[in-house]
């Protein structure tokens, strides 16, 4: 979890009364912790949100969101590049959710080129990251990398 993932949060929980943060299981990305390390991650990192709770899925969004009641997904978009990707998800989310909107939030600008990839491939490769993620998620990843080595 990056800076710009707790800075979406702390906006979209400003937001609504209530937010879930859905940590996916990675069936499509190559993640560097584990379901149960993102998941502890992302609760200590959005434990001052009172407002907020984190829950672990896997498959489809869809069964995700109408198992929690929710209305609206929000979704963060850095770039233009990540536009394209993202307009078709919510397009075939509304075929899927009718009665769901999808709402995009763009990041403060300091956080706008922050990307979960890059932070763990500069992190693998040994470069510095504390501008990009909270210090406790930095010690982790300093761990998981020097246990890859």
């Amino acid at each position: 979890m990056t800076l710009g993932h707790q800075d979406l949060v702390r906006r979209a929980s400003a937001l609504f009364p209530r937010l879930i943060v859905a940590v996916a299981a990675g069936h499509h990305k190559r993640t560097m912790f584990t379901i149960a390390e993102r998941l502890e991650i992302a609760q200590d990192l959005l434990a001052s949100h009172r407002n907020v709770e984190v829950i672990a899925f896997r498959g489809l969004l869809r069964d995700f969101v109408v198992e929690h009641g929710g209305k609206v997904v929000v979704r963060g978009l850095r770039a233009v590049s990540d536009f394209e990707y993202e307009f078709q998800m919510a397009g075939m989310n509304r075929q899927l959710m009718p009665n769901v909107e999808t709402v995009f939030l763009t990041p403060s600008d300091q956080y706008q080129f922050i990307s979960g990839t890059f932070v763990r491939e500069i992190a693998t490769l040994g470069g510095d990251v504390s501008k990009f993620v909270a210090p406790s998620v930095l010690e982790r990843l300093k761990q998981r990398v020097s246990q890859a080595t």
